[in-house]
């Protein structure tokens, strides 16, 4: 047998780091720990939707396999089936019942078209 998949329009948006999606609610942050104001370098709280990548058994300065970035450019994001790395690139959809995950741009091209 075979199957269409129904039309449905989803939400999508294209991640490349840290609080590129509008529902991460990122902020910028001040390290407490510097020695003086001057010396530190503000950066981004972690995403709400997609947060940093961290695994204890996966060090962040190895090349992701299917990207080759390394793993301290990618995002981790929460999934019905537990969770997935983003690489940069990957779009975070929105499913019909809320939940997100990402998609490869190749396979995201090949599947989804702009609703105007």
């Amino acid at each position: 047998m075979k199957y269409r998949k129904k039309p449905v329009v989803i939400e999508a948006t294209q991640w490349f780091k840290n609080g590129d999606h509008p529902e991460d609610k990122s902020t910028m942050i001040m390290p407490s720990f510097e020695p003086s104001i001057e010396s530190a370098t503000p950066f981004l709280s972690e995403g709400k939707v997609v947060r940093r990548f961290r695994h204890p058994a996966v060090s962040g300065s190895i090349k992701c396999s299917r990207c080759n970035k390394i793993m301290h450019e990618h995002g981790w994001i929460d999934t019905l089936e537990d969770g997935h790395n983003v690489c940069p690139g990957d779009w975070i959809i929105t499913g019909v019942k809320g939940e997100r995950y990402p998609c490869k741009p190749d396979i995201f091209e090949a599947t989804y078209e702009e609703v105007k």
